[in-house]
């Protein structure tokens, strides 16, 4: 009798584990459901920047700079006006970021410091790389180890064109600013 009840306890344990993972397996079914998975969508957030800019264009204290005419594969991706009381000592800063047509980055950066403090900010290691003539002026091109920029002093604002671009892409947003 005693072999008989042990060979039964056996076959318990087993029922019984696998019906455990059965209701487990089944949690994680339902679980699996409700979470999203669309690995389709278009992971860039994209904003609206023309008010930001109205705004920006109106608090600083030097003419703003923001695009104008770029096409829709342009896609604004940040959007930021930093006063220079709030910006512990990087000046009044104006910030307009995008994700460029060929999927990089690219950046408008513009404070009323010198033109050399704010590209040290912006683009680690950065070494002069030639020039780039756009908007009606020549901008100072600067290689960094992980992004390029296009450099101006635009009256009295630094205005930087940053990102990983190439440099006709920045250059192409530098054509648009107005």
């Amino acid at each position: 009798m005693a072999a008989e009840s042990k060979g039964m306890r056996g076959r318990q344990t087993v029922r019984d584990m696998v019906l455990s993972m059965l209701a487990v397996g089944l949690v994680v079914w339902i679980g699996y459901l409700f979470l999203p998975h669309d690995a389709d969508s278009d992971p860039v957030h994209m904003v609206e920047y023309k008010v930001a800019a109205a705004s920006a264009k109106r608090a600083a204290p030097y003419p703003l700079l923001s695009p104008e005419g770029l096409p829709g594969t342009w896609r604004a991706t940040s959007v930021s006006y930093t006063p220079a009381d709030l910006n512990s000592g990087k000046g009044n800063a104006w910030h307009l970021g995008f994700v460029t047509p060929s999927g990089q980055y690219a950046a408008v950066e513009q404070a009323d410091v010198p033109r050399d403090r704010l590209l040290a900010d912006k683009v680690a290691g950065g070494q002069p790389d030639g020039t780039s003539d756009a908007a009606g002026r020549t901008w100072d091109r600067v290689q960094g180890e992980k992004s390029r920029a296009l450099a101006a002093q635009t009256g009295s604002a630094a205005t930087v064109i940053t990102g990983t671009a190439s440099y006709e892409e920045l250059a192409e947003l530098a054509q648009a600013l107005k």
